[in-house]
């Protein structure tokens, strides 16, 4: 279960804005140290002033010290504080101020942004870079053309810095939207204890998971007391408000999918999966190393660098030819290239190596196809083989207009072979006790690693061949299980 509280210096405050049991003063919620009974809080801070150890101040800081989940945190307000404006200006800012239209010399605007948003669309994109830097209920700014503009003055206010009834209902609008949690009625509220963030990409070619699958996963949710809700790269700001992620979108480092991550992460939610586990899996030179460094069983596998003399010839002794190449982030088989003459190894390399300073090269073992294992909290839960395209020699076989994949079978994971069961969880164990899909193959008595992911499919119709339903409800389980013992 979960408690909401907008706090206010008066209730007066919210006199513009519907009414709700949600809205208390900064009187009432200093009385409420101690009786959230172990619920878990969120707490939006619209006092009137954050100056250091004024109200806002202290608002923020004892929802911190009562571990409730507050916006802006005290972190916010003292680097609005610190941080000069030059600082500001150039942290992920610049690029959207140099958007804007030119003014004139000396000329200054006054902006007012609410969880991201403001009045007029021009500057969207520039106020969603300030609350993605500070995520602030509400900031004023005011900025200056010289040059360019730049920022003048940047300060978090409280409500009765909206002035104009046109600026109350655009950030009730926002408000809302931000959190809708606040605005069910109480009935609803309670039927579920806990709230969880499903992150996706409805426009990504080959996500993780179809639509009906997603579906699946939500249904199972509520059956268990979760409220399970999609949501996409913009709600960043609202992570806050859940009790979980789950990412089920491709995952990479040097994406949007990480610092979802390393976000819910540092608001205290259950994430699949962790920042940890992106970071391990999704490249594959770092994953290849700590294989082998564990022994666990993988293709004999070489390291391929740039610019050094004698590389080439010294995978060809090593590996022998076919070998596979692979740049170090790629997914669904993107990036993986096999080279069966000298020619294609020089050609290939040179233009793989132009994207990363490192490549992988490994033996090429051809098979019919490649075991999938899924485990969860360091449990096999499913297993699939997964056939190679035909006339391929993988599973995807990208083309200029569309990919292919090949067949495949599920099966319960008692039917699984035992060594490609142990090298799976084995795996699973360097990298943590998230969601994992780990990639292996079989010939004759031999099994190796090709790689975890940190983030793998489940497709309706697919992975969940067997297990139906039940698949669904396993994962969220684990969900439910990390929610209620989550600060013990």
């Amino acid at each position: 279960m979960s408690r909401f509280y907008v706090v206010l210096d008066e209730q007066k405050d919210w006199s513009p804005y519907y009414p709700s049991q949600d809205v208390v003063s900064f009187d009432e919620y200093l009385e409420t140290a101690g009786r959230d009974g172990g619920e878990r809080v969120r707490v939006v801070n619209l006092c009137r002033s954050y100056r250091y150890l004024g109200t806002g101040y202290y608002c923020s800081l004892l929802a911190e010290a009562r571990g409730h989940n507050v916006i802006p945190s005290v972190k916010t307000l003292s680097e609005m504080e610190r941080k000069t404006l030059s600082a500001i200006q150039w942290q992920g800012v610049a690029p959207e101020l140099k958007k804007l239209h030119d003014g004139e010399a000396g000329e200054q605007r006054r902006l007012m942004c609410w969880f991201g948003e403001c009045l007029d669309s021009q500057y969207a994109a520039f106020c969603k870079a300030i609350f993605e830097y500070f995520p602030c209920p509400l900031i004023e700014l005011t900025l200056e053309f010289k040059d360019g503009w730049h920022i003048k003055k940047l300060q978090a206010v409280g409500l009765k810095a909206l002035k104009t009834a046109e600026e109350q209902e655009a950030f009730a609008s926002r408000f809302e939207s931000f959190s809708s949690k606040m605005w069910r009625k109480p009935p609803a509220r309670k039927s579920f204890r806990y709230d969880l963030a499903i992150l996706t990409d409805p426009k990504e070619k080959l996500p993780p998971s179809d639509g009906v699958a997603l579906r699946k996963f939500i249904k199972a949710a509520a059956q268990l007391g979760i409220s399970a809700e999609l949501i996409t790269r913009k709600d960043y700001g609202r992570l806050a408000e859940y009790d979980g992620l789950f990412i089920r979108e491709t995952t990479s480092v040097d994406h949007h999918t990480y610092r979802f991550a390393k976000k819910a992460e540092s608001e205290g939610l259950v994430v699949m999966d962790d920042s940890q586990s992106i970071l391990r899996c999704t490249n594959k030179i770092y994953l290849a190393d700590l294989l082998r460094s564990n022994k666990v069983p993988v293709p004999r596998t070489e390291f391929l660098r740039r610019n050094k003399a004698g590389e080439l010839e010294r995978l060809v002794e090593s590996l022998g030819l076919p070998m596979v190449l692979k740049v170090p982030d790629g997914a669904f088989s993107k990036g993986v290239v096999k080279v069966e003459t000298w020619e294609e190894l020089q050609a290939e390399s040179e233009r793989l190596l132009e994207k990363s300073a490192l490549l992988l090269a490994q033996e090429f073992m051809y098979t019919d196809y490649d075991w999938r294992i899924g485990v969860i909290d360091g449990k096999p839960l499913y297993a699939c083989r997964y056939y190679m395209v035909h006339n391929h020699w993988q599973i995807y076989k990208h083309g200029s207009s569309r990919s292919q994949s090949g067949g495949f079978d599920t099966m319960p994971t008692y039917e699984a072979p035992k060594k490609v069961l142990e090298a799976a969880v084995k795996a699973c164990k360097l990298i943590g006790n998230g969601f994992y899909g780990v990639d292996l193959k079989q010939k004759g008595g031999q099994v190796v690693v090709i790689e975890v992911n940190d983030n793998p499919s489940i497709d309706s119709g697919v992975e969940d061949k067997f297990m139906g339903d039940g698949l669904y409800k396993a994962v969220m389980e684990v969900f439910l299980q990390r929610m209620e013992t989550r600060g013990r």
